[in-house]
């Protein structure tokens, strides 16, 4: 199982950006993909998540502003982030979710190892 981010880095605010999550095969056909962040000091939370039916789900913060999409040839997952703000800055992960459901991080069960995103003001 391996999960492999891109497209972080430094923008200013009201800019854009768009990460990818690059996914096996088996792994990219998991119940959901999802995206987390992680600001220092504070707990990993959920941005969005994206289920095999291609439904998808994002939390309130980020909602009108991220979209999540993915990519079923090239197995990968993405998330274009516009209008970011300084509170966007964070840790962004890549996860997968095998089975059940939720959008806790302790309903995911593979996780990729995470790509910095910051938003200067």
């Amino acid at each position: 199982v391996q999960l492999v981010e891109s497209g972080g880095g430094l923008v200013q605010a009201g800019d854009s950006l768009r990460l990818s999550c690059g996914a096996s095969e088996r792994t990219f056909s998991s119940v959901a993909m999802g995206w987390f962040r992680q600001a220092p000091g504070k707990e990993r939370e959920f941005v969005a998540e994206i289920r095999w039916t291609s439904s998808t789900t994002y939390a309130d913060s980020v909602k009108g502003r991220f979209t999540i999409s993915r990519d079923n040839a090239k197995n990968t997952v993405y998330l274009q982030m516009n209008s970011l703000k300084p509170e966007d800055t964070a840790v962004y992960y890549c996860a997968a979710r095998t089975r059940g459901w939720g959008t806790d991080p302790s309903s995911y069960h593979y996780w990729g190892p995470g790509t910095q995103v910051t938003v200067s003001s």
